[in-house]
C-alpha cells in the first residue's frame, strides 16, 4: 500500500490570520485560515485523500476499510488516535483548558485531550499562557474569573522558534498573538474557555465560555513547562525528539540531501512539511512531491522510504 497525500480542512476561528495561505500554500476561499488539520478523522473536520488509488476518500473511511494501515495495535472502536495541525494566530486565543478521557468520555462524548505543541515561528515579544504564577485554590481561580482579575495570575512565558510545549489535560493555557505552531494532540475537539478578551463571535454576541467545566478539570497548580529539546545529528541529518507520551511520538527531522526511514507494521507516519526548499518522498520506487505544508499519510506496514531534498519535516506515529 502506498503513501499518500492528504488535504486538510481549514477552520476560520476569528484569532486567525493568513500565514497559512502565505507560508504553506493553503488554499481556501475563507478570508482568514486560523487552522489547517493535517491529519485528521474527527467528525468537526475530515481530511481527504489527495491522489492515488484513494483519491476522493474521506481519510476515515481509508481507515475504516484499512484498520491494519493505522497499526498493529489500533482498535478501530477507539477511534483514530491523533489530530496535527497547523495554528496561524494573528490574534490571542481564549485562555482554555481541556479535560482528561475519564472526564470526556464521561460527559462529552469524546477524548481528552492531550497537545504538543512545536513554535515553528514567533514574532518578536510574542508569548503564550501555560498554567499559574502560583497556586491558587479553586475558590480563588473562580473570584480570578468573575472579578476579571484572571490574568494577573496566569504564567505568561515568551517563546521563540524551536520551542516545545506538552500540554497535559488539566493545564490553563492560551496561544498569543503572533505565534505559529504545529500541533499534535489527541483526536478531540473538547475545548473550555475560561476568559476570551470580551470578544464577540460572527454572531455578534460573546463567545460561549465554560466556567464550570473548567473549574472541575483545571489543575491549579503551576505547571512545569521546562522542556528542553536536544538534537542529535547523524549523516547530516538533524533530528528531535518533540514528544514521547501515551498517545502520540513526534520527531523533527532536518534534512539537507536525504534521510531513511521506515514505517513497520506498528505504526502509520505522519509527515508535515515545516520548512525547507522541498523534496520528494520515495517509497519502492514510488514518488510524491514535498512542499512547505504537503501532508503524507504513510500506511503501516510500507516498510522503508526516504525523503530526499532540503526538507524541515515532523514526523508523527502512534506507541
Amino acid at each position: 500500500m502506498r503513501p499518500f497525500l492528504l488535504k486538510a480542512p481549514i477552520k476560520d476561528y476569528i484569532w486567525g490570520g493568513t500565514k497559512l495561505r502565505e507560508i504553506f500554500g493553503k488554499e481556501s476561499e475563507l478570508d482568514r485560515l486560523a487552522e489547517s488539520w493535517e491529519l485528521s478523522c474527527h467528525p468537526d473536520g475530515e481530511c481527504i485523500i489527495y491522489g492515488g488509488e484513494f483519491d476522493g476518500l474521506k481519510l476515515s473511511e481509508f481507515v475504516s476499510a484499512h484498520p491494519e494501515a493505522v497499526g498493529n495495535s489500533f482498535k478501530s472502536s477507539n477511534g483514530f488516535p491523533v489530530l496535527v495541525k497547523l495554528i496561524d494566530a494573528k490574534n490571542d486565543l481564549s485562555v482554555q483548558v481541556h479535560p482528561n478521557d475519564d472526564y470526556a468520555h464521561k460527559y462529552e462524548n469524546d477524548n481528552g485531550k492531550t497537545e504538543m505543541w512545536y513554535i515553528i515561528s514567533a514574532d518578536q515579544g510574542a508569548e503564550l499562557v501555560y498554567g499559574f504564577k502560583e497556586k491558587i485554590t479553586k475558590d480563588e481561580f473562580r473570584r480570578a474569573i468573575d472579578d476579571n482579575t484572571l490574568m494577573e495570575k496566569v504564567n505568561r512565558i515568551p517563546v521563540k522558534q524551536g520551542d516545545v510545549f506538552l500540554i497535559e489535560p488539566g493545564t490553563l493555557h492560551a496561544i498569543g498573538k503572533g505565534i505559529l505552531i504545529a500541533e499534535i494532540q489527541q483526536s478531540s475537539n473538547i475545548t473550555y474557555r475560561v476568559y476570551d478578551y470580551g470578544r464577540l463571535g460572527a454572531d455578534g454576541k460573546p463567545r460561549q465560555l465554560h466556567i464550570e467545566k473548567a473549574l472541575e478539570v483545571t489543575n491549579t497548580e503551576p505547571a512545569d513547562h521546562h522542556r528542553p529539546v536536544y538534537g542529535m545529528e547523524l549523516d547530516g541529518v538533524v533530528t528531535q525528539l518533540l514528544a514521547d507520551c501515551d498517545y502520540f511520538i513526534v520527531n523533527r527531522h532536518r534534512i539537507i540531501k536525504e534521510a531513511e526511514f521506515a514505517a513497520d507494521k506498528s505504526s502509520f507516519a505522519h509527515v508535515l512539511v515545516i520548512g525547507g526548499s522541498g523534496g520528494e518522498l520515495v517509497a519502492d520506487n514510488y514518488k510524491l512531491e514535498l512542499k512547505m505544508g504537503t501532508s503524507v499519510f504513510v500506511p503501516a506496514g510500507t516498510g522503508a522510504f526516504a525523503i530526499k531534498g532540503n526538507c524541515d519535516v515532523i514526523i508523527t506515529t502512534i506507541p
